[in-house]
């Protein structure tokens, strides 16, 4: 007899199911281990630092010697443009209660400065109190709570007055409180939503639990193992939040492939082992070529060169390699040990119907009448996609600033006050010098000529000019009001007309020192500039290493071209919708935010990076069982539409769960969150109805048998498909309970059942 061997994905799943008490509680020691390890080894806790001289600037100011609080700021302000300062009694007084409350806070304010002893901090009707938040800074926004809670107690006794506060610490305060919730709401949600939707798929509890369980085990492991790299690559709460997301994603989508293939094959009346042996063949691949596809995506992330996107990157390709190796071992051993009891738990008047696996009428037809009239079906389509994407050409990128969070957030109306009456203030440009005789004659003068400067910029740096020393005269930091809100396109000007105009004239002329210029403005400047000069490279790496992955798949260069020109027009669409809704402000009320005229920067590449390889699943998952039934004698046509009718379930059904848990970004507070809840839903639904529906079977059946090549049609000419003839004989016997047959009469008769499916 000769022996040939099985691909590897077979035969690692059939060793699983062979040993599947082995490999189940092999893989439960493996979360524990990893969860073990994780403890063992600690998260550092690395500070993330911003590209470029921004970055520069942050990793001056972290050096211990540099103990620099938050500044915070005081609006007290009269209601009616008569009330000021000089005229309006009540507002000295508000002025002199706000000094005298937090003098006796000295645990929470230090270095205040008033109207009382300070000149510039009065603006017609608005006066203005700043202190610094005392004790250490790391702990700011606890140590500021005293202070807020003076703040209010003083506007209540003053109500003809507003009386506000707002600054770094007030803000970070309810930026955090504000995700930590968000993320919260959204992990609590994402997973009870999942259950009920994977129930009413599977339409048994223990069917619909596994997808769960493989999920679940492989976020934990991961998150766990994140510690590791955590030693050298910042690592923070969002990156797990995101592990926990993609591992949810692609650890559901893969169970459902492979549970689903199981189920088909078992109503097609084959036995567990055999169904197991094909779904591996089958699903096993197609999980695979997925799972390196959305690898290599999220891989581009590291092409950025910013710390943040590197530890996501780490943390979601290790979650999504987690999801591939639990796919191939778990999975199949589970499916094994659980054999008949996996359709246990049926839901009334749904699990018989659900158990069957059936072919779905309403997308074979709609395939059907694809592909008589491609042209026709696939031009309406793809139009339609187009103009929805049409919106992208007035992409404006801008950071929210303080429009990410929701407008009647207390801190957000305090800050807008501020800026509207102090412009500038709340967050200055910081200037930070570094080298020798940082408190001599040269560095006073170039100081005092920066003041100078004020004029000639023509309001673009503005007073008051402030400076502060640390250490042994080791680190001055110089802070410089910007005109703008922070964030928008004047104070990028402003902060230009600071870098290549203000100080250069001036501490640029001092020997033996160097300067760096960060705050807000400039992070999120030298973030954007970073992240625009690499994004044509991180789309040319996707793209192209998944277009050489899809080709060896394949063995075509027409189906990656198809898939990746199908993938940028549903993602093209997303983005555009987009940009309708947060850009121009559609929708705004019904979705709780106010538009700003922008988008975040980051949300667009990283979209991209997350939708290409998600959407990917669907994707290489219906190819493949196109591929198969063509390979196994179907003609063209009949390929396209029963491959689409046969993976229209489990496709649908992914695509609802993602959907789904994707939405509730939508309802969370922070915008950001919202733009990537709405855009990540509208491209999933997108690509699993109008892409998969239309535009696949009709650009397939547009290409014909070109579609697949020479080397797909060499094999169509030599065998027949993946899963429909064994390729392998084992010289041991057969274990009829705990593994699959592998004799050749087994063989045969698997033959014989797939050639009349």
């Amino acid at each position: 007899m000769t022996k040939t061997h099985a691909p590897i994905v077979e035969r690692v799943a059939g060793w699983s199911a062979r040993h599947r008490k082995t490999v189940v509680i092999g893989w439960l020691l493996l979360v524990v281990a990893a969860v073990l390890i994780g403890q063992r080894v600690g998260n550092s806790n690395l500070n993330s630092y911003d590209p470029g001289q921004a970055g520069q600037a942050e990793r001056a100011m972290s050096q211990s010697v540099v103990q620099q609080p938050d500044s915070e700021n005081i609006l007290i302000q009269g209601r009616s443009a008569g009330q000021t300062y000089a005229s309006d009694p009540e507002i000295r007084q508000a002025v002199r209660q706000v000094v005298a409350a937090l003098r006796a806070l000295p645990h929470a304010a230090t270095d205040i400065k008033s109207p009382l002893t300070t000149q510039g901090l009065v603006s017609g009707r608005s006066a203005l109190v700043i202190f610094n938040v005392a004790g250490n800074p790391s702990n700011d926004d606890q140590a500021v709570v005293p202070a807020l809670n003076a703040v209010a107690a003083i506007q209540a006794r003053h109500p003809g007055l507003t009386v506000e506060e707002a600054g770094g610490a007030s803000v970070d305060r309810a930026i955090g409180s504000i995700t930590s919730q968000d993320f919260r709401k959204a992990e609590v949600t994402s997973v009870p939503v999942s259950l009920v939707l994977l129930l009413i798929v599977f339409g048994a509890l223990v069917a619909a639990g596994i997808p769960l369980l493989l999920a679940g085990t492989a976020v934990i492991s991961a998150i766990s193992l994140l510690a590791i790299p955590s030693h050298w690559l910042p690592i923070g709460g969002t990156t797990s939040s995101i592990v926990l997301l993609v591992g949810m994603a692609v650890g559901i989508d893969y169970s459902l492939f492979y549970v689903r293939r199981t189920r088909e094959e078992r109503a097609a009346g084959h036995d567990t082992r055999e169904a197991l042996r094909i779904a591996a063949g089958t699903s096993g691949r197609a999980i695979v070529i997925s799972g390196l596809t959305v690898m290599i995506a999220l891989a581009g992330l590291f092409l950025t060169g910013i710390d943040v996107f590197s530890g996501v990157a780490v943390g979601t390709i290790l979650v999504v390699g987690v999801a591939v190796l639990g796919s191939l071992t778990f999975l199949p051993a589970m499916l094994s040990l659980l054999g008949g009891w996996t359709d246990r738990g049926r839901i009334p008047w749904l699990g018989r119907r659900r158990t069957a696996a059936r072919e779905s009428r309403f997308w074979g037809a709609l395939a059907k009448a694809v592909v008589r009239r491609p042209l026709a079906w696939g031009g309406v389509a793809a139009g339609a996609l187009l103009v929805l994407a049409l919106p992208v050409l007035s992409l404006h990128l801008e950071d929210p600033g303080i429009h990410s969070l929701p407008s009647n957030v207390p801190v957000v109306r305090a800050l807008a006050d501020i800026n509207q009456a102090f412009p500038g203030g709340p967050e200055p440009a910081e200037v930070v010098v570094t080298g020798q005789d940082l408190g001599g004659p040269q560095v006073s003068r170039a100081i005092a000529a920066l003041h100078g400067e004020v004029a000639a910029t023509h309001g673009a740096i503005r007073e008051p000019i402030t400076t502060e020393m640390f250490g042994q005269d080791q680190v001055l930091i110089v802070s410089v009001p910007l005109a703008g809100s922070g964030t928008d396109t004047t104070s990028n000007n402003a902060l230009a007309t600071l870098r290549a105009q203000a100080l250069p004239a001036t501490l640029g002329q001092v020997p033996g020192i160097s300067y760096a210029v960060g705050g807000l403005t400039a992070g999120n400047h030298d973030f954007d500039a970073q992240l625009a000069s690499r994004v044509q490279w991180v789309f040319a790496f996707v793209l192209g290493l998944a277009f050489l992955l899809l080709c060896a798949t394949f063995r075509s260069a027409y189906i990656p071209a198809l898939s990746i020109g199908l993938n940028l027009l549903s993602v093209g669409a997303a983005y555009g919708l987009m940009v309708l809704v947060f850009q121009d402000g559609h929708l705004q009320g019904l979705l709780g935010f106010t538009a700003y005229g922008g988008i975040t920067p980051w949300l667009p590449l990283f979209m991209f990076v997350l939708l290409f390889g998600l959407s990917m699943d669907y994707h290489v998952f219906i190819l493949s069982r196109i591929r198969e039934l063509r390979l196994g004698g179907a003609s063209a046509r009949d390929a396209i539409t029963g491959g689409i009718a046969r993976s229209a379930g489990v496709v649908t059904s992914a695509a609802v769960i993602m959907v789904a848990v994707f939405s509730i970004f939508a309802t969370l507070g922070l915008i950001e969150f919202k733009m990537f809840g709405v855009a990540m839903a509208a491209a999933v639904l997108i690509d699993a109805t109008v892409v998969r529906g239309v535009l696949l079977p009709a650009g397939l059946a547009l290409l014909g048998d070109r579609a697949w090549s020479r080397g797909a049609r060499r094999a169509l000419a030599t065998g027949p498909a993946y899963g429909a003839t064994p390729s392998w004989t084992v010289s041991e016997p057969p274990r009829p309970t705990n593994g699959w047959s592998r004799t050749r009469a087994t063989a045969e008769s698997m033959s014989s059942a797939r050639s009349t499916e």
